[in-house]
């Protein structure tokens, strides 16, 4: 269990740089980390790291696609969570 969480902290840790440096490659005209990418991986299990990048860096908050799939992908992690604790697997 507590691994469990080492390993959540650690990925959405690494959800949230990956906000902080496409906004940075926004500002100075570089080549970006892909929409796709970036929602994919709030989707498996970093949602949190996400959002809260995504209000730091004041990134991809007013794109609707990020508006509903960021919150859409905190339900989802969420779910996934609970679903694993009812089944007694964490």
């Amino acid at each position: 269990m507590k691994l469990l969480i080492f390993l959540l902290a650690i990925w959405n840790a690494v959800t949230f740089i990956m906000m902080g440096v496409d906004k940075r490659k926004a500002t100075h005209d570089q080549r970006r980390i892909s929409e796709k990418t970036l929602l994919g991986s709030a989707f498996v299990m970093g949602s949190v790291g996400e959002i809260a990048g995504a209000f730091v860096f004041h990134h991809k908050t007013r794109k609707l696609k990020f508006q509903v799939l960021l919150p859409l992908a905190f339900i989802f992690n969420g779910a996934v969570i609970y679903g694993l604790y009812y089944m007694n697997l964490i």
